[in-house]
């Protein structure tokens, strides 16, 4: 017998748990805006350096080259990170649903469970009877399906053999 103090205890961890999950996904969320930031002050930085680079210093052109390839791969990391945090959110989520949904079944089974016991000895014979013509039902049709394939077999062949005897019929005319 499950309680209501189980019932919203199990529902609050479930809360708990995914309130722990959007507050990581915020930090992630916190963490790829500080990869913005640095590449924006990687981008800064490159502007300088392109200007510096402009007016004729040819002495820093290597480092140059090297921060411009450097901003390349923390875009290219940049974007990489964004969809793995992606796809993980997603992962997260769909994971979320279903122990959300396998719980909310567990508690609607132990809340039928429950309902049924508060029933009196009437109602439960009742529910077992209906049940049992559920069952029953099933069995007719199925055998109901068998009977009209059978009669169509039968007719498909007494067809043949009226057309087999009327070909015959039409032969001894001839």
């Amino acid at each position: 017998v499950v309680t209501r103090e189980e019932v919203e205890e199990s529902l609050k961890a479930v809360f708990q748990f995914v309130k722990d999950k959007e507050q990581l996904f915020q930090d992630l969320r916190s963490k790829t805006e500080e990869t913005k930031k640095k590449n924006s002050e990687k981008q800064h930085e490159r502007d300088y350096w392109l200007e510096y680079k402009n007016v004729g210093s040819e002495v820093h052109a290597e480092k140059i080259s090297s921060l411009e390839k450097d901003i390349v791969e923390v875009k290219y990391e940049l974007e990489r990170t964004e969809e793995h945090y992606r796809e993980a959110l997603k992962v997260v989520r769909e994971e979320n649903q279903k122990q959300f949904d396998r719980h909310m079944k567990l508690l609607s089974e132990a809340a039928l469970k429950k309902a049924v016991g508060y029933l009196d000895k009437n109602c439960r014979r009742e529910i077992e009877e209906n049940e049992w013509l559920k069952e029953e039902v099933e069995i007719y049709r199925k055998e109901e399906r068998d009977l009209k394939a059978s009669v169509q077999l039968l007719e498909e062949e007494n067809t043949s053999l009226v057309a087999k005897l009327i070909d015959i019929k039409l032969q001894h005319l001839r």
